[in-house]
C-alpha cells in the first residue's frame, strides 16, 4: 500500500541563498497553457466566496477569482461584463503612464474566470460567458476523472466559438491527470475531499493527501505542459508555499479568503456596541445550505459556518505574497519556477507537527 502526504506531513529544506531583498523574487506563474497569473493566487469558485466583487479585487492584485455557477447564466454573464468592463476603465486611466510590457498585458489581455457545470445548460451558459468577456472557463465538479467532464470538454471545443481556454477536475491521480491531459484541459484541478468545509473523505472514504495528490499530478502534468492548480487543504501561508513547493503552478483558496468584505453576503452583527463583534457566512457548494438553495438535497458533502469578519482581502493576499517570498528566500530561489526546483520535503513526526506551532500561545 502506497504510503501519502499532505501539509502538516513535510517541512521544507533551508538551504543556502544569495538573495538579497525578498520583494525582488518575481511571483509570476503559469496558469493555463496560454495564460499567466502575476501571483500564484486564485479564489474558489464557491457562492460564498466569488462574485464580480471578489473576482475583480483578485485581478486588481495580480491573482485570478472564477465566479461560482450557482445562478442564472444572466446573472452570471452580466457580473463577468461587469468585470471587463471595469478592468477596461482601469487601463482607460492609466495608459497614459509608462508601464512594463507585462502591465500593459495584464491590462489590456486580462484573464476572466467562470465556473460552469456538466449538465443541463453547460454550453449554452459557456456561449454567454464567453461572449461576455470570459476567457477561462473553469469545469467545477468534484469528481473530474469522469465520462460528463471528458464529454464536456470536446463539446465546448468544439461547439463554442472565441478564444478561451478551459480547466478540468478536480483530481488526485496521475491517471486522471493523463486523462484530462490528453481530453484537451489548458489546466487541470488537484484535490478531492480535503477543502476546510468538505466531508467527502468522511462520507464516501474517497480521497487522497494533498502533497502527494499534487506530486503525482504535476510528474504526469509537466509532460504535456499543462499547469497544476492545487485546491484545498489550505489552513495557513506555509501550506501556500508547499503547495507550490510541490510543483503546483497556483493555489485555490477558499477559507483563507472566506469572511473578507469582497466575499458575497451581509455582514452578520452578534452582541451589542462597543461589544458586538461582525461574521459572514461560508458554505461549501457541496452543503446542505446551498444545496437547498438550488433546490437540491441529496449527495450532501460539505458543511457550512460563520467565520468573523476579515475586512478587505488586501491584506490577506498582502500576507500570503510576503510568506511566499520568504520561503522563496529560505532556498535561494529569486522565481516560482526556481522554487519549485529546489524545494526538498523531510517528512515530520508528530512531535515535528507540534514544534512547528508558537508554543508559548498554547
Amino acid at each position: 500500500m502506497k504510503k501519502t502526504l499532505t501539509y502538516d506531513d513535510v517541512q521544507i529544506v533551508p538551504k543556502y541563498s544569495e538573495l538579497e531583498h525578498r520583494g525582488d523574487i518575481d511571483l509570476n506563474t503559469k496558469f493555463t497553457k496560454n495564460g499567466k497569473l502575476r501571483i500564484p493566487i486564485v479564489a474558489a469558485p464557491m457562492d460564498s466566496i466569488t462574485e464580480y466583487e471578489m473576482a475583480y479585487a483578485m485581478w486588481n492584485f495580480g491573482g485570478i477569482g472564477f465566479i461560482h455557477r450557482f445562478m442564472s447564466i444572466e446573472e452570471q454573464s452580466n457580473m463577468v461584463g461587469t468585470l471587463k468592463k471595469e478592468i477596461e476603465k482601469d487601463w482607460k486611466g492609466t495608459k497614459h503612464l509608462e508601464v512594463s510590457d507585462e502591465t500593459r498585458e495584464w491590462f489590456e489581455n486580462p484573464l476572466i474566470g467562470a465556473a460552469i457545470g456538466v449538465t443541463k445548460d453547460y454550453v449554452e451558459r459557456t456561449k454567454e460567458l464567453v461572449f461576455s468577456g470570459c476567457n477561462v472557463i473553469l469545469i467545477d465538479v468534484a469528481h473530474g476523472h469522469h465520462k460528463l467532464v471528458k464529454e464536456a470538454l470536446g463539446r465546448l471545443k468544439n461547439e463554442v466559438e472565441g478564444e478561451f481556454e478551459i480547466i478540468a477536475g478536480c483530481v488526485a491521480t496521475g491517471e486522471g491527470t493523463k486523462d484530462l491531459c490528453e481530453w484537451g484541459a489548458d489546466a487541470i484541478r488537484v484535490g478531492i475531499g480535503n477543502g476546510s468545509l468538505c466531508e467527502t473523505r468522511l462520507r464516501t472514504g474517497v480521497g487522497i493527501p494533498q502533497v502527494s495528490a499534487i506530486i503525482d499530478c504535476v510528474t504526469i502534468a509537466d509532460s504535456y505542459d499543462v499547469p497544476i492548480i492545487a485546491d484545498g487543504g489550505i489552513r495557513n501561508v506555509g501550506d501556500v508555499c508547499k503547495g507550490l513547493g510541490s510543483g503546483a503552478d497556483s493555489i485555490m483558496l477558499g477559507s483563507l479568503l472566506s469572511g473578507t468584505k469582497e466575499t458575497p453576503g451581509e455582514i452578520e452583527k452578534v452582541g451589542q456596541w462597543p461589544n458586538e463583534q461582525l461574521f459572514k457566512k461560508y458554505r461549501g457548494s457541496a452543503s446542505l445550505d446551498s444545496k437547498l438553495d438550488r433546490g437540491e438535497d441529496k449527495n450532501v458533502e460539505g458543511n457550512s459556518k460563520v467565520v468573523p469578519y476579515k475586512g478587505k482581502i488586501r491584506r490577506i493576499l498582502g500576507d500570503i505574497v510576503d510568506g511566499v517570498r520568504s520561503s522563496c528566500s529560505y532556498v535561494g530561489a529569486s522565481n516560482l519556477e526556481e522554487y519549485r526546483s529546489l524545494v526538498e520535503f523531510v517528512e515530520v513526526t508528530r512531535a515535528g507537527q507540534v514544534e512547528a506551532r508558537p508554543h508559548l500561545l498554547d
